[in-house]
């Protein structure tokens, strides 16, 4: 299916389009680390943990948190536990943002309804705001404010909401095919696939052909995007 005829919203999710997932990584190990020597256990192997994330990259299926939780603590149902903790060590330091994202932001504000639909937790608002996004974000769809998490609908139909519009002329743009591209295209939103951060080192065709477009970055996404909108909707 093609990009949408006409695009009134764009929607982009945070984690690996706007910031490296480097951080979520980080913190993840972190609240491991932490819940393994409570158990009485080592920290966490950097290289059993870099297999099993690079096998969950492959395969676009599945939460991190709960298979990290299976495979690295003994227990599925520390899920829970696994995300608090991480969200207690989970920032986005000065000097991480993509800078080809806030140049596709800037490039699109005043066209489109532009805004961030992720699963993210509420101090994300800030350092957004830090890095100069404040001024060119319409609509904040960070799930812990919000209450929805993707791949659940309520959280793009809350966006499509809060933007005035409707899922044929939306677009949502993220690096996971199973919480970003996969949700939004049962919606009926346009899908733009950006391979980096959590998506596989290697696509294979099939995954690639699962969004409208795919792209390694944000860098040639505005005029593709622009050539669909109406126009200033500046007054």
């Amino acid at each position: 299916m093609p990009l949408p005829e006409r695009v009134d919203a764009v929607f982009c999710d945070v984690g690996g389009p706007v910031y490296t997932d480097d951080n979520f990584t980080a913190a993840v190990l972190l609240a491991l680390d932490e819940i393994r020597v409570e158990q009485g256990g080592p920290p966490v192997d950097r290289a059993q943990f870099s297999r099993l994330y690079d096998e969950m990259r492959a395969a676009q299926s599945g939460g991190f948190r709960r298979t990290l939780a299976r495979e690295l603590l003994g227990d599925e149902s520390l899920r829970g536990e696994l995300h608090e903790r991480t969200a207690a060590h989970w920032r986005h330091p000065a000097g991480t943002a993509y800078d080809d994202a806030l140049a596709l932001f800037r490039a699109l504000h005043g066209h489109v309804v532009v805004g961030v639909l992720a699963n993210q937790e509420a101090a994300t608002v800030d350092a957004l705001r830090r890095d100069g996004f404040g001024d060119v974000l319409d609509v904040w769809g960070i799930s812990a404010l919000v209450g929805h998490e993707k791949p659940s609908r309520e959280l793009f139909e809350w966006a499509l909401a809060e933007a005035g519009t409707t899922a044929e002329h939306a677009v949502h743009i993220g690096n996971r095919l199973d919480t970003d591209v996969r949700p939004a295209r049962a919606l009926g939103l346009g899908t733009v696939w950006v391979t980096r951060g959590e998506a596989p080192a290697h696509p294979t065709p099939e995954q690639v052909a699962e969004a409208d477009v795919t792209v390694p970055d944000l860098t040639t996404l505005a005029p593709v995007l622009l050539a669909r909108t109406g126009g200033s909707r500046a007054g």
